[in-house]
């Protein structure tokens, strides 16, 4: 076989036996003609067993030049072929066409792998075809672990990039590329949706000197002279008021009680009022369906009351806060549950309107992460508060209207009929995300 870098043209004949001698005589014939093409180097016939069907095999190979050569080939007179088979020979033959290029493998170290490390594939370049993975082999350096680390935050024309800032900026424009197959440029949906959602419970409710005290110096709690006055202010307002009541006399009060100014008022009776609050009718919960009452009996609810009172509901709130991120994913599938109700002829399936609100959902995290660090970073560099106001209440308006172009980007419809169905998502939407929430908000009393 001719030893040649170009690119090779193989196309393999299956011909009934009975033909056989007559197909070849056409394909010496056809060897004669495509050496006269520009371009092509050479043309053999090869001869190779026989295919489970009991059909004779040829492979003819056209060498080319180059790609250049290739192109015009089979926009030439590789095109005629298939044709010319067909009509010499009809049903009694066909062919498979494939283009074949040689293996051009790197020049490795002595020493050195020339098949991928990870995978195991055969290298023929900088990177491997099979896994992605680089081809060098050598120790990396710390800069280069640095620059794998961040490197998608501080390339410009990373995937990280190029997804955020159209998600921002242009509603809808990621779902529209998306269903039409550019999708190699952005990041993943869905990993896109967890990292922006991850940044923003990280963002709004982290707290470093909460859970890094150790790293902070103790503040000192000493009240202010202001602080001082006001609290002794008040004392005196509750002790004329009580006086004026008739419950004391003069200033005197009771020797196990306490005033503070923060109106808080303790008559040493803790016993009689323990658990007073808590007090749940058994008859309030007997309309309730019966897998529920199983659930929700009159002690475990009185548990409940009890252990949120004894730590003012700081529990409840850190469960909640658990439970939000699984209420956000529970309501993605139901929204597009709507979106499908809304169009019934889009022609689009399921996935494709749950594509949508995972879009949305992203940029929704995106635009509150980003409305608290403005906010944050604003009161630390002393801006003025109405700007402050002014800016927040523009990002905010800028949700809805940024739902409402989305929606027609995507879907394509004209819009006063767009505008209808975005009123009936937006109600859909605020009844599901407090169906959600107040499904959490119960897992997560029931939780403590």
């Amino acid at each position: 076989m001719t030893s040649q870098s170009g690119p090779i043209y193989e196309v393999t004949f299956f011909v009934d036996r009975d033909i056989a001698d007559e197909c070849d005589r056409w394909l010496e014939e056809h060897v004669r003609k495509t050496l006269r093409e520009p371009g092509v180097v050479d043309c053999n016939v090869f001869s190779i067993a026989d295919d489970d069907a009991g059909r004779v095999r040829r492979v003819c190979l056209h060498v080319l030049e180059s790609d250049e050569a290739l192109d015009a080939f089979l926009d030439g007179a590789g095109t005629d072929i298939d044709g010319e088979l067909e009509s010499l020979f009809s049903a009694q033959a066909s062919l498979q066409g494939r283009v074949l290029r040689e293996d051009q493998a790197p020049d490795v170290a002595p020493g050195a792998s020339p098949n991928c490390l990870n995978c195991g594939a055969r290298l023929r370049g900088q990177y491997c075809g099979g896994c992605g993975q680089r081809s060098r082999s050598r120790l990396i350096s710390l800069w280069e672990l640095i620059s794998d680390a961040f490197g998608d935050l501080l390339e410009i024309d990373s995937r990280l990039w190029q997804t955020l800032i159209p998600l921002l900026i242009r509603p809808g424009r990621l779902t529209h590329d998306y269903l039409q197959g550019r999708r190699a440029r952005y990041m993943p949906p869905f990993r896109m949706y967890l990292v922006l959602s991850l940044l923003f419970f990280v963002v709004a409710f982290f707290d470093p000197r909460e859970s890094l005290g150790l790293l902070f110096e103790p503040e000192a709690d000493t009240p202010s002279e202001t602080d001082i006055s006001e609290a002794q202010e008040e004392k005196q307002e509750i002790l004329d008021d009580l006086a004026e009541s008739g419950i004391i006399i003069g200033d005197e009060l009771p020797e196990d009680s306490q005033i503070s100014a923060g109106f808080n008022l303790d008559f040493g009776d803790d016993e009689s009022e323990e658990g007073g609050d808590c007090d749940i009718d058994a008859a309030d919960l007997e309309d309730m369906p019966d897998w529920l009452a199983r659930r929700l009996t009159v002690e475990r609810m009185q548990r409940v009351c009890e252990r949120t009172r004894l730590d003012d509901g700081r529990a409840l709130i850190d469960n909640l806060l658990d439970n939000i991120p699984a209420a956000l994913i529970v309501l993605l599938p139901l929204m597009a549950f709507v979106l499908k109700a809304l169009y019934p002829l889009s022609k689009r399936y399921y996935v494709e309107h749950l594509l949508f609100f995972v879009h949305f959902h992203a940029f929704f995290f995106l635009i509150l992460s980003l409305q608290i660090l403005f906010a944050r970073l604003s009161a630390m560099l002393r801006v003025p508060e109405p700007i402050i106001i002014l800016t927040l209440v523009i990002a905010a308006f800028y949700v809805p209207v940024y739902l409402f172009v989305a929606m027609r980007r995507v879907y394509g419809q004209g819009r006063f009929v767009t505008f209808i169905k975005y009123i009936a998502l937006i109600t859909a939407y605020l009844l599901g995300f407090f169906a959600t929430m107040l499904g959490a908000l119960v897992i997560a009393a029931f939780s403590i």
